[in-house]
């Protein structure tokens, strides 16, 4: 038996299950032209993940691997080829993460068989997370959280939460300054200058017509780059993460954010390396523990919980539409020209660096799509072209399911709309607005506003389900008739003024 190992973009790590598998078997590595043009990747979404696959190639062989590298219009051609040359007789890959390409895998005529190998890059397996689920009346994250401290002995002593406390979100969810002398100074990103293989690839991707600026491009295309990432978040961002991570600033794209979910998504980094890093300098440094529990729960919960998740729901799940949300996904959405400046920013910034960080995704950009109602899947769609940690295990439960409460409260509590109150109070943003956020309806009213009174008006019946809502829809019924007659005419009149 001559076995041979697929090793897929975004399953770059020497010890992946396939790689595992068979320590002597040939690798093949196939960039594929038709698989990038599925939807307008963001341009250095496509950087990172072929100069990292180009990397990793070279990487396979200083460890003594036998390495074959394609560049091709398809998969299919260049495996076959290879499988023939080579005299395969088992090709394994490791499961992939994302369901299309499972399924994708499940049609490919090669000359010998395909076997999947379990996916190794998550803590939880799939199987495991079912048995978690099961028989639960709500799939909730804390709880998943918790078993998950528990399992893996994070920030524990004994049975108990080190701190006596699992989570510290009321520590971390500090507005910014509003006076600029008190300021707001987080340490620049660490980033990286493009090698010949990366500017290689660069060029390659400025032929092509897609979304997003090419240049300039600093995110990391090796482990050992990753590593410093890792090192650079843990000793010098970590510490300050937890208090402003909520925060929205002009001109600070990232904060004191780790940039670390693009390099975990392709595994140039591993999850439970990254939280042992985070959980010792909390020991051997006496880091404040909101900051460091702040962002293990973004990665032992989080990330964990959404890839359980979409694996546990039925294959229908990104088909969902709780709301029966139609609305088009306005053209501002690729070009970032819009006077709400809150919305300006937050795509301005997708365009030039492929990163917005999480409240930007769900307050700003999610939370405006679920309230002016346009189309999940349309906004789905969006995200994973636009972002360069994007992937259909990420986006599906993210979008689908918490930004835009599509799937009817399988993962959320309620839905998570909000007026430009929270906006303002998050954020500089409304400072340099057009609109005003404190109005309603009117000229200069803030979409947000007349938006989020519409949304919670025409879908109240539905609403009154979701208890945690009960509280704030009965503001509903302290509004005049007049006033929502005028909150409804801005929302369809926005609506018609949209290029068709």
């Amino acid at each position: 038996m001559t076995v041979g190992i697929w090793v897929l973009g975004d399953q770059l790590w020497q010890h992946q299950a396939a790689l595992a598998s068979d320590p002597t078997a040939s690798v093949i590595l196939v960039e594929s032209r038709q698989h990038s043009t599925e939807r307008r990747y963001h341009r250095q979404k496509l950087v990172l993940v072929w100069s990292a696959m180009r990397h990793f190639a070279a990487e396979l062989e200083s460890a003594g691997r036998t390495v074959t590298y394609k560049i091709a219009d398809d998969f299919a051609a260049p495996l076959r080829q290879w499988i023939k040359q080579q005299k395969i007789t088992e090709l394994r890959v490791m499961e992939p993460a994302d369901r299309p390409f499972a399924r994708f895998l499940s049609t490919l005529a090669l000359p010998c068989p395909l076997t999947l190998v379990p996916n190794n890059h998550f803590l939880w397996s799939v199987d495991e997370f079912k048995q978690w689920a099961d028989g639960r009346k709500r799939l909730l994250m804390e709880s998943f959280y918790r078993e998950g401290r528990k399992r893996y002995g994070v920030l524990m002593e004994g049975a108990t939460p080190i701190g006596d406390q699992w989570n510290y979100d009321k520590e971390n969810r500090k507005p910014p300054p509003k006076n600029k002398q008190q300021g707001i100074n987080p340490p620049s990103p660490q980033w990286f200058n493009p090698d010949d293989i990366t500017q290689q690839v660069m060029q390659t991707v400025a032929e092509l017509d897609t979304f997003g600026n090419l240049e300039p491009f600093g995110w990391a295309v090796t482990r050992s780059q990753a590593l410093h990432v890792l090192d650079y978040f843990i000793n010098v961002r970590l510490a300050t993460f937890g208090p402003y991570q909520d925060a929205m600033v002009t001109g600070e794209d990232t904060l004191w954010h780790a940039l670390l979910s693009p390099y975990l998504n392709i595994g140039l980094l591993q999850p439970l390396e990254v939280i042992q890093a985070a959980e010792t300098a909390y020991k051997q440094q006496n880091l404040p523990l909101n900051s460091v529990e702040g962002f293990i729960r973004q990665v032992l919960g989080w990330r964990e919980y959404m890839r359980g998740l979409y694996s546990y729901v039925d294959e229908d799940y990104p088909q969902g539409n709780y709301f029966n949300h139609q609305h088009p996904l306005p053209d501002f959405f690729w070009t970032g020209d819009t006077p709400m400046n809150c919305l300006h920013q937050s795509i301005d910034q997708a365009k030039r660096t492929g990163y917005n960080h999480h409240i930007q995704r769900l307050m700003i950009l999610s939370n405006f799509a679920l309230i002016a109602g346009l189309s999940p899947q349309a906004v789905e769609a969006w995200f994973h072209a636009a972002f360069i940690d994007a992937y259909d295990w990420v986006m599906q439960t993210n979008v689908i399911g918490m930004g835009l409460f599509a799937d009817g409260g399988t993962l959320a509590t309620k839905p998570y709309a909000a007026s430009a109150n929270y906006v303002n109070r998050m954020s500089d943003y409304c400072k340099g607005c057009h609109y005003n956020p404190k109005t309603r309806t009117g000229e200069r009213a803030c979409p947000f506003n007349f938006f989020y009174w519409d949304f919670l008006a025409r879908h109240r019946d539905i609403l009154q389900s979701q208890g945690r809502m009960n509280f704030i829809l009965r503001n509903l019924d302290k509004m005049s008739m007049e006033e929502y007659a005028a909150i409804r005419d801005n929302a369809r009149e926005w609506h018609a003024q949209q290029p068709s």
